[in-house]
């Protein structure tokens, strides 16, 4: 008898609430197949078994604590199961059988040799609370020879793309997803061909012939396993599915056990459930979330039996064109902004930034940052002077407890930019821009970027942000009116530099470089004056670059 242990399932989780057992006490289960629901302080998840086998015993009652790391159930597995069952229990009676008088030769001696097995790689965890991710591309294919930390998948979370590195040298045999699936943490990913130590009976001429009684023995006990797997996945109490496709079951009163699965090893996935209630009875089906059906042609009987058809209302909604699934990245920002917006009161304010100065500057630095291997654009200058002013303002950069009963000044200035990568928005922060001179914060620019670019962001880079900036001057934009970056309270958007007109002291028309600045700051932490007056001199350090040098170290 085999313990399971509960896996990590996040990072910094210990423990977790047992919702539901899928299974119960002598159910045969299969491998992947969900034991049990558990839920954390970031998420549902369910757990799948590693291996076929019979449960003996759940430690656990709905409702209970369990605790990561320890035994959630007991099961024999495959191997053992057989071992506790003899052969008279699998088999009809072979002593009458003429079979039975045949001589078994003996097994062959047992020798060690270096063999070869099939091992699943598990799919690990890949961030704090993230359960799940989106095959983007995979970097290897059925047949390939791999070495260990050669990278085989690409994977895409609500956060950054990732690369999963091979655990071990060896011949990948199957891949259980395709590119575009949703694959679970600690599930199989692929299965792979490697070397093992393992105690094996070497080939001989005596494995070449093998008594009758043995293969009658052999093909019914494979039988009667079929028959159990089979017999599981018929009448298992619990079906293969998502929470949420298990939700949309019980809204509609539909017993998931009998809806028949399309998914990988049966699971049922929402179009099941959808052609499950059309086929009872004719019941509509449910409209995926942004598709827009037609209204049905109403059908009125007249009043000497003729059924006329009213059609004023057929047709008026547009048609969608295709349905894009709402994953990834796009899903994290929705969620993010919905949460920002909802909970965080937001007030703005905008400037004129002239930015001749700041030009002539970067024109001078520029060539010799560029003998270095850096490109200098004004980003690293907006950045640093940033980090000058919230020496000042340090409410600027800061956060609230989530009672708000608290605000926690924060000592490192980890600046944000809004970058628009190929997956989608994302914001990436240099860490302790304080303590980094101007050319190191283009360094980082630089790295940021071309990661972005790439889609190879690392989840520190995306995380622990202070204040962000975007700069939605490099695609035209003037003005805009920024959503926080939640648990940040500020954020400045940058519009496109103007060659404006504008009258110096002398009352003469001159041309100027504009910039508009507009920020906008959490009206729980942040007044109207103290963004003014910090907004000030930040841009007294961007208009006079001189006057940074007074507070560089």
């Amino acid at each position: 008898m085999n313990e399971f242990i509960l896996p990590d399932i996040g990072e910094g989780i210990v423990e977790c609430e047992l919702l539901e057992w899928l299974v119960k006490e002598g159910d045969v289960i299969v491998e992947d197949q969900p034991v049990a629901e558990v839920m954390t302080d970031k998420a549902t998840v369910q757990i799948p078994a590693m291996h076929n086998g019979v449960v003996r015993k759940l430690h656990y009652k709905e409702g209970d604590i369990a605790k990561v790391h320890a035994p959630l159930f007991a099961m024999d597995i495959d191997d053992e199961a057989s071992n506790d069952t003899s052969v008279e229990e699998l088999t009809p009676s072979l002593s009458d059988s003429p079979a039975s008088q045949m001589i078994i030769p003996p097994p062959a001696p047992v020798a060690e040799v270096n063999a070869e097995k099939i091992e699943a790689f598990i799919l690990p965890d890949i961030g704090e609370g993230i359960v799940e991710c989106e095959i983007v591309k995979w970097c290897i294919q059925e047949g390939d020879l791999v070495t260990e930390d050669q990278v085989v998948v690409e994977v895409m979370t609500d956060k950054a793309v990732v690369e999963i590195p091979a655990k071990y040298q060896g011949k990948v045999v199957k891949l259980h997803y395709q590119q575009g699936d949703i694959a679970q943490v600690h599930t199989p990913l692929f299965d792979q061909l490697i070397q093992s130590d393992d105690f094996v009976a070497p080939a001989s001429s005596s494995e070449l012939t093998v008594s009758p009684t043995t293969e009658i023995q052999a093909a019914t006990a494979k039988n009667v396993e079929e028959s159990e797997l089979e017999s599981v996945r018929n009448n298992r109490a619990k079906a293969l599915a998502s929470p949420a496709v298990r939700r949309i079951a019980r809204e509609h009163q539909i017993n998931i056990a009998l809806v028949s699965g399309s998914g990988k090893k049966g699971r049922v996935l929402k179009q099941d459930i959808e052609a499950h209630m059309q086929s009872q009875n004719g019941i509509p089906q449910i409209a995926d979330q942004g598709t827009t059906t037609h209204q049905a042609n109403t059908t009125i009987t007249s009043a000497n039996g003729n059924k006329l058809t009213d059609s004023s209302n057929a047709g008026t909604q547009s048609e969608v064109s295709k349905v894009i699934p709402m994953r990834g990245i796009k899903a994290a920002m929705a969620k993010q902004m919905m949460a920002s917006v909802s909970t965080i009161p937001h007030f703005t304010v905008s400037d004129e930034l002239i930015m001749d100065n700041l030009i002539a500057l970067r024109s001078q630095l520029k060539p010799e940052f560029q003998k270095q291997g850096v490109k200098l654009s004004f980003m690293p200058f907006f950045i640093k002077s940033l980090s000058l002013a919230l020496k000042s303002f340090p409410e600027i950069n800061s956060r609230l407890s989530k009672d708000e009963s608290e605000l926690h000044y924060l000592l490192s200035h980890n600046i944000g930019m809004a970058i628009d990568s190929k997956i989608g928005l994302l914001v990436a922060n240099i860490k302790n821009v304080q303590n980094l001179s101007l050319f190191e914060v283009a360094q980082e620019c630089d790295r940021i970027i071309n990661a972005a670019r790439e889609g190879k962001l690392s989840n520190a880079d995306l995380s622990n942000g202070t204040i962000s900036i975007s700069n939605i001057g490099a695609l035209g934009g003037t003005t805009a009116t920024p959503v926080i970056n939640k648990p940040e309270v500020a954020i400045v958007a940058l519009g496109k530099t103007q060659k404006l007109p504008r009258f110096n002291d002398n009352g003469e028309v001159i041309a100027q470089s504009i910039m508009m600045l507009n920020w906008s700051g959490d009206h729980r932490v942040i007044d109207g004056a103290t963004m003014v007056r910090f907004n000030n001199l930040w841009v007294s350090y961007l208009q006079h670059p001189e006057k940074m040098l007074v507070h560089l170290k």
